[in-house]
């Protein structure tokens, strides 16, 4: 399994996303690769933002050797799930990606525990630490979602 988060910059929420997934599928062992991308690319080649990494290692994860990227058409090529942290980073997909663009492997992040309502995960970068606390909640309850999915569809594929 391969799968992609992404948000704006690449540095505050795309990045937890991929520290966490990527954490839980070692802990199962499961053999999936996590990236994750910016679609602004205001950010390219930095480390995530100094909160986001502290909420991470408060709960074990280091990202702080993450680098953020640019998306790229490319990916719907590289990656089988791209989930993107709010409607406005998946029209930006859309756009980046043109006719590579796959709306079957894209879909926003909570969606996968609150199907179909479409809910945002909101953009930390102007708020304070409490913010980045809140994101990390709610990007740990939709990993534990992509996990318990995936890893059953992969478990009856095996």
């Amino acid at each position: 399994m391969k799968i992609l988060m992404v948000c704006l910059g690449n540095i505050c929420r795309s990045p937890l996303a991929e520290g966490i997934l990527q954490k839980k599928a070692a802990e199962l062992g499961l053999d999936w690769q996590v990236d994750s991308a910016g679609t602004n690319g205001y950010h390219t080649g930095e480390t995530p933002h100094r909160l986001s990494q502290k909420v991470a290692r408060l709960h074990g994860i280091d990202i702080s050797r993450q680098r953020a990227r640019d998306f790229v058409p490319e990916d719907f090529e590289r990656f089988d799930k791209i989930y993107a942290m709010a409607g406005d980073v998946i029209s930006d997909i859309q756009y980046r990606a043109g006719k590579k663009f796959n709306p079957s492997k894209t879909d926003l992040i909570m969606n996968e525990v609150h199907p179909g309502k479409n809910e945002d995960i909101p953009d930390p970068w102007y708020g304070t630490e409490p913010d980045y606390h809140a994101v990390f909640e709610m990007l740990d309850e939709a990993t534990d979602a992509i996990i318990k999915k995936y890893s059953i569809v992969n478990e009856k594929n095996a």
